[in-house]
């Protein structure tokens, strides 16, 4: 997974749930942060940007629901959009899941929940939700080769016309007459200071594109190390909870 723990806020207005996830999740290597009501719900979501959180949807104040669609589809909260949303339920209703999940909820469980099970969700969610970042760092790279091709190309494009204009000139050039021989100086002059004037450019933008490149890239893990990385942390957790870590 990521190089910190990943950050779980739990929000139930139920303690005793609370308490629980908190410690085993702890317990287990995760950040907890835990919440009782919506409104501070909603804060600890803007403040600390959770990887995941476990909502109830009945709540105080907020319901879980109201707090999904803020985070889901209000622009206000469009810089923690990507935060995961596991949402518990005492209702097992088909219309609740369908409506959860059209907010865009990661997954939904029903209360009363196997912890195991609670726990083989956590973990796949946290995994999809990693893997989404892998490909939009790839992409992001990508994307920085690209505007670099982009700007190569125009810098040829930008110096074959001046440049097959001087040789033209050269090829035909009386080196016995003055004038003609200023004139094609002058020219060589001018178009070798736009052209170091743009190399500068290119070489500032050059610099900064694999400055970005390089900072995506580590950040970036092979599919088989990321999925190593996950089956071993999934087989560690599930090894304690049964209490083997006892």
């Amino acid at each position: 997974m990521s190089q910190t723990a990943p950050r779980i806020l739990v929000v139930d207005d139920e303690h005793i749930n609370v308490e629980f996830f908190q410690v085993m999740l702890s317990r287990l290597g995760y950040d907890v942060s835990t919440a009782s009501d919506g409104e501070t719900a909603l804060e600890r979501i803007v403040d600390d940007h959770p990887d995941l959180v476990l909502l109830d949807n009945i709540l105080p104040g907020r319901t879980g629901w109201e707090i999904t669609r803020l985070v889901k589809r209000d622009e206000a909260y469009a810089e923690v959009r990507d935060t995961a949303i596991i949402m518990f339920s005492a209702m097992d209703d088909v219309e609740d899941k369908v409506e959860g999940f059209e907010l865009g909820i990661e997954d939904y469980i029903t209360k009363p929940f196997n912890f195991s099970e609670v726990l083989a969700r956590i973990q796949a969610v946290l995994r999809q939700r990693e893997l989404s970042r892998q490909v939009v760092r790839r992409e992001r790279r990508l994307a920085l080769t690209e505007s670099l091709n982009s700007s190569l190309i125009y810098f040829t494009r930008h110096i074959k016309t001046p440049i097959t204009t001087l040789r033209d000139m050269a090829e035909k050039l009386d080196p016995s007459d003055p004038s003609a021989v200023a004139e094609l100086v002058g020219l060589i002059k001018q178009e070798t200071s736009e052209t170091l004037a743009t190399l500068e450019g290119l070489e500032e933008e050059v610099s900064e594109l694999q400055t970005q490149g390089d900072e995506l890239k580590s950040k970036e893990l092979s599919l088989e190390d990321l999925e190593s990385k996950f089956r071993k942390h999934a087989a560690a957790a599930l090894h304690d909870v049964h209490g083997g870590g006892q």
